[in-house]
């Protein structure tokens, strides 16, 4: 389906992670033109040839909407890791039918012609928060995801951080003090086991919550259900002392959070700011805001396209 006229120049952005794959075009302004939005899901259960179907079909279809005429600069992939940069490759941790599987390389037999850049999916939240986002005007910033799982990308000195295989700023195997959840990194404590919706659901329902999902976590905070409370504060600590220890390494100005379940409830980000507040003698850390995404859903697509359309960012 061709999306009309758009004659700004145009990136596929294509965002893939452990519950779906999205791709959509998006402009040199940072706007996704939602009628080229298609997505798909992914998951644990899903097979190598069903992950492959499903990244086809939605790229294909973003491809298809480019309107005749309008300038193509490139793909921009952003995948859950740890990734391979050097070798285009990606083992998503919550996909275990990906490892070391070519992403890139696929992208670039459905896009010949044109650059495909592939970068860690926090790498492109962080971008996409420095472009137009939360963290527009901020020099440092830490780029987190809170979702199936928790994922991270650091922007420092208005560029993203080298990295040799492209995976520098992965928060969410950070381990985080005061926490022992197992980890299927092989860590434990990692923010990830602590502080994921699906972690943050298991560690309630072992406390006698009944729902099953990020959303029924959300329905029952909002009505004070004291272990959906519990949760909440607990995953909203982990991520503010996570966010604390990332900021007295690095002198961080801003501290972005986008993903599906850091929208579970404001008091998410309350805790962290109140686990933040705690280094009261380090000012340079407690100067550091903590802040939700200011771009919603559409934050890992505006990264991806970011890659192609901002090259001057990325390391």
């Amino acid at each position: 389906m061709n999306v009309g006229p758009v004659t700004r120049p145009l990136a596929i952005a294509l965002d893939f992670g452990g519950t779906k794959v999205e791709a959509a075009l998006v402009d040199d302004h940072g706007t996704v033109i939602a009628a080229s939005r298609h997505r798909r899901p992914t998951g644990p259960t899903a097979t190598s040839d069903e992950l492959e179907q499903a990244v086809s079909e939605v790229v294909l279809a973003a491809r298809a909407a480019i309107p005749d005429g309008t300038p193509f600069v490139g793909t921009g992939i952003g995948s859950a890791g740890p990734i391979a940069v050097a070798d285009g490759t990606v083992s998503p941790l919550n996909v275990p039918a990906w490892r070391d599987y070519p992403l890139a390389s696929l992208i670039a037999a459905l896009v010949p012609d044109a650059p495909v850049v592939l970068r860690i999916d926090g790498v492109c939240i962080a971008l996409a928060e420095h472009w137009i986002g939360a963290g527009r005007g901020a020099h440092n910033l830490l780029g987190m995801i809170v979702s199936t799982g928790v994922g991270g990308g650091l922007v420092l000195g208005d560029r993203t951080v080298p990295s040799p295989t492209g995976n520098a700023g992965h928060i969410g195997h950070i381990e985080v003090a005061g926490f022992d959840d197992p980890c299927a990194c092989g860590g434990r404590g990692c923010l990830e086991a602590v502080a994921s919706g699906p972690r943050t659901v298991a560690w309630a329902r072992a406390r006698g919550f009944e729902g099953t999902t990020g959303e029924d976590l959300a329905a029952a905070h909002a009505a004070g259900d004291p272990v959906a409370l519990a949760a909440v504060e607990r995953a909203g600590t982990a991520i503010g002392r996570a966010a604390a220890s990332a900021s007295s390494l690095l002198d961080l100005d801003v501290v972005a959070i986008g993903g599906g379940f850091s929208r579970v409830s404001p008091a998410l980000f309350e805790h962290a700011r109140a686990a933040l507040a705690e280094r009261v003698v380090f000012g340079f850390v407690t100067r550091t805001r903590i802040e939700p995404s200011a771009l919603s859903d559409e934050g890992p697509l505006v990264g991806a396209a970011a890659l192609v359309h901002r090259p001057e960012l990325v390391s």
